[in-house]
């Protein structure tokens, strides 16, 4: 009980110390609201902007999960698919090493165009941010088989679909939760970027919209905002590394 309490007292004291520094720095430096509000007035924007907040958040969010589970899936298929086939590692490998050298964020406005302004452009976008990072983790992972249990599955004359299911899929899970602890870091970014570049609502867009109304707390309670979904996910993300952690080691 006191290990599983000592991450989130360090996590809280951190914060209060940043705040408290945040806070301090502006009362010494004088410096106007509209270029770095302080904590407090972060937090009356936060308290006064809650409806107007909480809309937006549940765009951002509802495009957020949509976007990792489809890109995780997404990911997750093609990964076995190139561990399970030595065509579609020549075909596929040498595809995926050239889409990564293309930033996806620059397709953003072609997928806006193409997709229009709604939800759906947004997802495209996180779901090709996140899908190369899990993609190569996993297939990573799974090749990385130990050679004693490679010796294991040659010797009791496993199939390759039940070498893949039965020894290297749970060898690799480590390697794909690193995967998802990028893709969790990416999406994020990928979200706001396609806000950014068209959209109606979400927190991108009103981020946008407050920095151009020269509305910075609110700008910086949208971002606290959008930073809270994402610690969110993280910690899902870990809880789940954690149990499968123990499920391995048996504790």
């Amino acid at each position: 009980m006191r290990r599983m309490m000592r991450g989130p007292l360090r996590a809280g004291l951190a914060l209060i110390v940043a705040l408290t520094v945040w806070q301090v720095v502006v009362w010494l430096s004088n410096v106007p609201h509209f270029i770095l509000p302080g904590p407090l007035r972060v937090a009356s924007a936060l308290q006064d902007n809650l409806a107007l907040l909480w809309h937006h958040a549940r765009f951002t969010a509802l495009n957020l999960v949509t976007g990792l589970a489809a890109g995780v899936a997404l990911g997750v298929v093609t990964a076995l698919n190139l561990a399970m086939s030595p065509g579609a590692r020549l075909l596929l490998r040498p595809m995926l090493i050239f889409a990564q050298a293309v930033p996806v964020f620059a397709l953003a406005p072609i997928l806006t165009l193409w997709l229009g302004y709604g939800a759906a452009s947004k997802i495209v976008i996180v779901m090709l941010v996140i899908y190369f990072p899990v993609t190569s983790a996993f297939f990573d992972g799974l090749m990385r088989l130990p050679a004693p249990l490679a010796d294991l599955a040659q010797l009791t004359r496993a199939s390759p679909l039940r070498r893949l299911f039965l020894l290297q899929l749970p060898h690799a899970l480590p390697a794909l939760f690193t995967g998802l602890r990028l893709a969790i870091v990416y999406a994020p970014f990928a979200v706001v970027i396609g806000e950014w570049v068209g959209s109606s609502q979400g927190l991108g867009y009103l981020m946008l919209m407050a920095n151009g109304r020269g509305q910075t707390d609110l700008m910086f309670a949208a971002l606290i905002v959008l930073a809270a979904q994402s610690l969110i996910l993280f910690a899902a993300m870990e809880r789940l590394a954690g149990r499968d952690r123990q499920v391995r080691t048996g504790a």
